[in-house]
C-alpha cells in the first residue's frame, strides 16, 4: 500500500481539534457501554481489537516507562469520568503526531504527539477529543456505513515498514470522520477539559502550534504528506472555532507536571524527531519549546544538531550558536561536543576537532560510537 494511502487513512481525526463552531446543546455523559454480542457487528469489531491490543502490549514499538503510563492513564480517566474502567491508554514510540481510540476502549498516543504538548491541558485536550469519539460511539457508526467497511477489511492488509503500530492507525483512522462528528469530538472535549478542571484555551494553541511546524515544510502543503491534515485540509476557520468553544479560559494549564513526566523520555524523543528526517519541522519545533525554555540545554543542543544537518544557508552559523550556548550551562548533553567537533571537521580544523572529540569521550566513555571516534583520532593525527 502506498505511503499516501495510508496517510489518507491515518488518523487524521485523532488529533483534528478542528471543526466549525455549533451551538452547545445540552450533553451528558452516557453510561458505562456493555460488552456487545460477539455475534454483533460492533462485537466483531471489539474481538477483533482485543486481539490487537493484545499485539500491542508486546509489541516492541510501546513505550514501557511505568510512571509516564501511569500518568496517561490518569489523565485520560479524569477525563473519561465513569468510562474510566473501560479506557486503556498506550504510549507508542513513532516519531509522529497521533492518537486515537478503538471502540472497545483502547487508546494509543504516539511518542511524536507527546513531544509536541507543551502542557498537561493540551495533552488533555487530544485526549478529550478521542474520549469524545468514543462516547459518541462514532467508530461503530462508520463501520455500519458500507464504505467503511470496506475500508475495514482493506487495513487489516500489512503495511511494510509500519508494521503492527501502522496498521493499528489504519484501522483506527479508516472511519474518515464526519465534519458533524468531528464538531461533536470538539465540543465534549471542551466540555470534558473544563469540568476535569483545565484551561480550554490550550486546545485550539494544540492546532496553531502544529499547523505552524507544518507550514515550514518546503512543500508549502500540509496537506501532501500529513498525517493529521490528509483528509482535513488546514484552515484557520478550524482554529478559530476551538478558540470560541474554549475562550472562558479557567482552569489550569499543569505545565510542570507535564515536563516532569516527559522529563526521562525527551531526549530519546528528541532524538527519534530528528532522525525522522523533516529538519525543517524540527527546527520549528524546537524553537517553540526553547520559546518556553530558554537556554535548555537539550533543546539547545537538538536545535543545533537539527540546524547542522539540514546545512541550509546560515545553519552552520546558528548551529555553531545552538552548540556553545548549550556548552556554557554547565549541562549540555555528552553529544554536544561530538556535534562541534563535527563542525570543526567540516571547517578543516582538526586540531579544535580533536579537542572536541577527546572532550566527548571524557564525557561519555560508554557511548555506542566511542570506537568510531577512537579511529577518527587515530587517523587524524
Amino acid at each position: 500500500m502506498k505511503r499516501r494511502r495510508w496517510l489518507q487513512w491515518g488518523c487524521a481525526h485523532c488529533a483534528a481539534l478542528g471543526g466549525l463552531a455549533a451551538a452547545q446543546t445540552a450533553w451528558e455523559v452516557p453510561p458505562r457501554f456493555a460488552h456487545p454480542d460477539v455475534a454483533s457487528d460492533e462485537g466483531g469489531l471489539w474481538a477483533l481489537m482485543d486481539r490487537e491490543e493484545a499485539r500491542l502490549r508486546r509489541s516492541p514499538f510501546r513505550m514501557r516507562d511505568e510512571p509516564l503510563g501511569h500518568y496517561l492513564s490518569d489523565l485520560a480517566c479524569r477525563l473519561g469520568a465513569s468510562h474510566c474502567p473501560d479506557i486503556r491508554v498506550y504510549a507508542v514510540r513513532t516519531p509522529f503526531f497521533n492518537a486515537s481510540m478503538a471502540p472497545n476502549g483502547m487508546m494509543q498516543v504516539w511518542s511524536g504527539l507527546l513531544l509536541r504538548m507543551e502542557n498537561e491541558a493540551q495533552l488533555a485536550a487530544i485526549l478529550a477529543h478521542e474520549i469524545g469519539h468514543y462516547l459518541q460511539r462514532h467508530s461503530l457508526e462508520r463501520l455500519r456505513d458500507a464504505k467503511a467497511r470496506a475500508a475495514f477489511a482493506t487495513v487489516m492488509i500489512p503495511l511494510g515498514v509500519y508494521g503492527l503500530i501502522g496498521q493499528l492507525v489504519a484501522l483506527g483512522g479508516a472511519y474518515a470522520f464526519s465534519r458533524d462528528q468531528e464538531r461533536d469530538a470538539d465540543r465534549i472535549s471542551i466540555q470534558l477539559m473544563r469540568t476535569a478542571g483545565y484551561d480550554t484555551r490550550e486546545a485550539a494553541k494544540v492546532w496553531a502550534n502544529l499547523l505552524a511546524e507544518l507550514k515550514a515544510n518546503p512543500a508549502g502543503d500540509p496537506t501532501q504528506d500529513s498525517v493529521l491534515f490528509a483528509t482535513h485540509p488546514p484552515s484557520d476557520e478550524r482554529r478559530v472555532a476551538l478558540q470560541s468553544l474554549g475562550s472562558d479560559g479557567a482552569g489550569r494549564t499543569g505545565e510542570n507536571d507535564f515536563r516532569a513526566q516527559l522529563k526521562p523520555v525527551r531526549f530519546d524523543l528528541l532524538e527519534e524527531e530528528i532522525k525522522r528526517g523533516r529538519l525543517d519541522e524540527s527546527v520549528v519545533l524546537l524553537t517553540r519549546l526553547l520559546s518556553n525554555e530558554p537556554e535548555q540545554p537539550e533543546l539547545l543542543y537538538f536545535r543545533g544538531e537539527a540546524r547542522r544537518r539540514r546545512a541550509a544557508a546560515g545553519d552552520v552559523d546558528l548551529a555553531w550558536i545552538d552548540f556553545q550556548a548549550a556548552l556554557r550551562t554547565g549541562n549540555a548533553p555528552a553529544q554536544t561536543y561530538r556535534s562541534v567537533a563535527e563542525l570543526y571537521r567540516a571547517a578543516n580544523q582538526g586540531d579544535a576537532a580533536r579537542a572536541a572529540w577527546k572532550n566527548y569521550l571524557e564525557a561519555a566513555p560508554d557511548a555506542p560510537d566511542v570506537g568510531l571516534i577512537r579511529q577518527y583520532l587515530e587517523e587524524s593525527k
